[in-house]
């Protein structure tokens, strides 16, 4: 195992065990001098001098929490270890090094000013009571300085890391709430979609159903196109149905998920068809110069007309409804009208509904930059639902490279 993955490890355990290790590598840089066969007009090297230099190294382990008293222990060690003891000298003071990082890395900026001047004194006096050689002050000082660079340096690396850090929280609660708000309104527009789906089809069937027994006994050939208009209003909100679920399933990929297109505007003579069935007249009426407005605004105007007739055969007590959709040269206007009672005393939807569907219609035409508006018709009778919606810009087009005009960047 290399020794980088050792203190990787020894760092994710806490300060104490990476102290310990760092005192345990300090401790053998200091022993090798010991190993090394010394010259022979040198004296042996002792076991005492060689406690000393374990003496200057047992503090490092405490040198978080004290970084002063532990940078002073050691240079006092230190100096019984050279005016004392006549053992191997080391080619670094590596603690002293260790034990000034410390300082210049946890404490604050009168202790580092104080401790670099002492430090900075010691230095001095002990080259010139050692060799007073020029060369190896500068050289002490150069290395004590740049032991208390990198513990600044340090400090500024745990600071961006911290940063960093809360950047990425930050970052990753941002798209949280983005994914939130994401699922918050799609969980709206199934709910319209199921909302417009179920309502329209559950209105028609029960208009269709109670106006059958009548049929019956008047005519029998109405009683019969009631009746099947009932299955197929039935068939057509469980396939819309199944579609929307299908896009709920967890596995998409299922051989047997629907798949079918959305709802468009060549659909609308069919609904249209489909609510008249129930006794009620309405007619569909298409003006201007069609332009494909697409899909997404296709499926919105489709859902507004069913959400439109469902609300007249639901409140309005009407006999008649009319349904013009105007393609005009900036927009696409629709209109829903009808001949019933108006709005109900709440003014919130005709026969006074609850005026969700209302709502949906609005917030449908708002999702493609347009308005909705509903209320009495001008006549004075009956209910309009009107919606703008208007023709997205087209994107302006790129001129054309004249000839021998480079288009890419310059190789």
């Amino acid at each position: 195992m290399r020794i980088r993955d050792i203190a990787a490890r020894a760092g994710r355990a806490g300060p104490g065990p990476l102290d310990l290790l760092i005192a345990l590598l300090v401790q053998g840089a200091m022993t090798m001098p010991f190993l090394v066969p010394r010259a022979p007009d040198l004296p042996e090297a002792t076991w005492t001098a060689y406690g000393l230099t374990t003496l200057t190294v047992v503090p490092l382990v405490a040198r978080r929490r004290a970084p002063v008293a532990v940078l002073l222990a050691v240079l006092a060690s230190g100096a019984v270890y050279r005016y004392a003891v006549d053992g191997p000298g080391q080619p670094l003071p590596y603690t002293g090094l260790v034990a000034f990082y410390t300082v210049a890395e946890l404490s604050s900026p009168p202790k580092r000013i104080g401790v670099s001047t002492l430090t900075a004194l010691g230095v001095v006096v002990s080259v010139g009571l050692d060799s007073a050689a020029l060369r190896e002050l500068l050289f002490s000082l150069f290395v004590f300085a740049a032991a208390y660079a990198f513990g600044r340096l340090a400090v500024t690396r745990k600071a961006y890391l911290r940063a960093v850090e809360d950047r990425s929280r930050q970052l990753e609660l941002t798209h949280r709430i983005e994914a939130e708000q994401a699922a918050a309104r799609e969980r709206a527009r199934i709910a319209r979609e199921m909302h417009d789906i179920l309502s329209h089809a559950v209105s028609l069937m029960i208009v269709q159903a109670e106006a059958g027994p009548v049929a019956v006994r008047a005519a029998p050939e109405r009683a019969e196109a009631a009746f099947d208009a009932i299955s197929e209003t039935g068939r057509d909100a469980m396939v819309q149905l199944r579609r929307m679920l299908g896009v709920l399933r967890e596995d998409e990929s299922a051989p047997d998920a629907p798949r079918r297109p959305q709802p468009a505007l060549d659909g609308l003579p069919g609904l249209v068809e489909r609510v008249g069935l129930g006794g009620l007249a309405v007619s569909y009426e298409v003006t201007g110069n069609p332009r494909p407005p697409g899909l997404a605004v296709e499926a919105t105007v489709y859902r507004i007309v069913q959400e439109a007739l469902t609300n007249v055969v639901r409140h309005a007590d009407a006999t008649s409804a009319r349904v013009r959709l105007e393609h005009g040269p900036d927009a696409l206007a629709l209109t829903v009208t009808d001949d019933g009672r108006g709005p109900g005393r709440s003014g919130r939807g005709p026969g006074g509904g609850s005026g969700l569907g209302l709502t949906g219609i609005r917030e449908r035409a708002a999702a493609h930059g347009g308005t909705a508006g509903m209320g009495r018709d001008p006549d004075g009778r009956g209910f309009r639902v009107s919606v703008t919606i208007p023709h997205p810009r087209p994107e302006p087009e790129k001129p054309e490279p004249e000839p021998g005009q480079q288009t890419g960047p310059k190789q």
